[in-house]
């Protein structure tokens, strides 16, 4: 039997399942593309070796792919009033306090010349160039819980400058050139305009580093902690150094012990530096530092540039700073668990609506999580993870009663697993501060 005291609830579950798909049910104008677009989002979040048009459709029960590729080509829908409809839900489900947005770029790798977007470029998911497709994804996070709530697929100038190639993608004809960092604002500034209550914004070097972004930012008193690069200049009240310079003229005594938050292996311990910058004539106002984090063991460091409408504690950068990893996480759950980065679409409407459909799926696994954390954890267990949830919605909620014992008995084997080995990590780690 399930025991409810764990927070595993599959009826809960298939419930919370049926009530999302109903709040975006009315952007599907036809009951067949709705009836699809449920059956697709199941498939997502099944155990698919794969998942692609070919393995959902089988899944679903359909003898041919035809219609979920019709789902995602030709069917009368609009992802974007879907991706709102999941920027709602996500709100809702992780309430906003101490919310706020990360920013960050993924890479598909891709054969061949013809998916929309392709191209050699850099991409993080293989730490080199390659031919790869590119996205860059929101995420909403607050102390509770996080999950993708936006998403812009990057073109090229290779092929912006090409029409014919864009037109036989699909790629509509006023779609000019973007910058990731361009993206990301168009992104976050869509959230915030839709009512998002979040203080901050998170991201890496690709975002630290452009002006523009930042003075967006800057216009609507939204504070950010963004990484920069080790040969960034700012400006402080004796001049204009590169970071990496100004660091090197801090004392040690500056130099403070912080958590960045938990992880995996217990609390992320580096040592923190900030230092007070100036904006220019024009800049709003506010407050600007560079926080410097090094790492305890090697001495590397990271730059993030910072800014607030109000003055704030080191302690609270050092918080939205450790929380970037969450957009990171978001996209190992998002392509583990619901096949992100497993599409095969080539074009301008199908890559966005496999996207949106993700988003939905995550957003759904990210609901019960929550959800599922409020109940207290029996003792010996780790709490219920995403992935696990994601593991047992298939087994309890879509399978046969007679799998229910045998899925409830391995859940417990990986958690019980799972909470012995964070246990050795947390006494490790005290036996090394001691």
């Amino acid at each position: 039997m399930v025991n409810p005291g764990e927070g595993v609830d599959p009826v809960g579950w298939r419930a919370k399942f049926d009530t999302l798909m109903a709040r975006v049910a009315g952007r599907f104008k036809r009951v067949e593309p709705r009836r699809r677009a449920s059956l697709f989002v199941e498939g997502l979040l099944a155990d698919l070796p794969r998942k692609n048009c070919w393995t959902i459709a089988e899944h679903a029960g359909d003898g041919t792919p035809d219609g979920m590729q019709h789902l995602l080509s030709r069917a009368v829908w609009d992802a974007d009033e879907v991706r709102d409809d999941v920027r709602e839900a996500a709100v809702e489900c992780l309430g906003d306090l101490d919310a706020m947005l990360v920013v960050d770029e993924t890479g598909d790798l891709k054969k061949g010349v013809c998916s929309v977007g392709v191209q050699r470029q850099y991409t993080g998911t293989a730490g080199r160039i390659e031919n790869a497709q590119v996205g860059v994804f929101l995420t909403y996070t607050t102390k509770i819980g996080h999950t993708l709530i936006d998403r812009e697929l990057y073109l090229p100038r290779s092929w912006t400058g090409d029409p014919d190639r864009c037109a036989a993608a699909g790629v509509p004809e006023d779609t000019g050139f973007a910058t990731k960092p361009a993206l990301a604002s168009r992104m976050i500034l869509r959230a915030l305009d839709s009512g998002v209550s979040a203080k901050w914004v998170a991201g890496d070097e690709v975002y630290g580093g452009n002006p523009t972004l930042r003075g967006d930012l800057e216009k609507r008193q939204v504070g950010y902690v963004l990484a920069v690069a080790c040969a960034h200049h700012v400006t402080t009240a004796t001049g204009t150094y590169r970071a990496d310079e100004l660091v090197r003229r801090l004392p040690k005594r500056v130099w403070q012990r912080l958590s960045a938050g938990t992880g995996a292996k217990g609390h992320r311990f580096y040592d923190w530096a900030w230092i007070r910058l100036i904006g220019g004539v024009d800049d709003p106002a506010g407050h600007r530092w560079l926080l410097v984090r090094r790492n305890r063991r090697t001495g590397e460091l990271a730059y993030y540039r910072c800014y607030a409408p109000k003055r704030v504690p080191l302690a609270t950068l050092v918080r939205v700073a450790g929380r970037r990893w969450t957009v990171e996480e978001s996209f190992q759950t998002g392509k583990g668990q619901t096949g992100l980065d497993e599409h095969q679409c080539r074009t301008w409407t199908s890559w966005y609506r496999w996207t949106t459909l993700v988003l939905l799926a995550h957003a759904f696994l990210a609901a019960v999580t929550v959800t599922a954390r409020t109940k207290p954890t029996p003792t010996r267990l780790i709490p219920l993870t995403l992935n696990e949830i994601r593991h047992l919605y298939n087994r309890l909620a879509l399978a046969s009663p007679t799998d229910i014992p045998h899925s409830l008995r391995w859940s417990r084997w990986r958690r019980e697993h799972q909470y012995r080995a964070q246990q050795a990590h947390y006494q490790r780690q005290s036996r090394q501060e001691q």
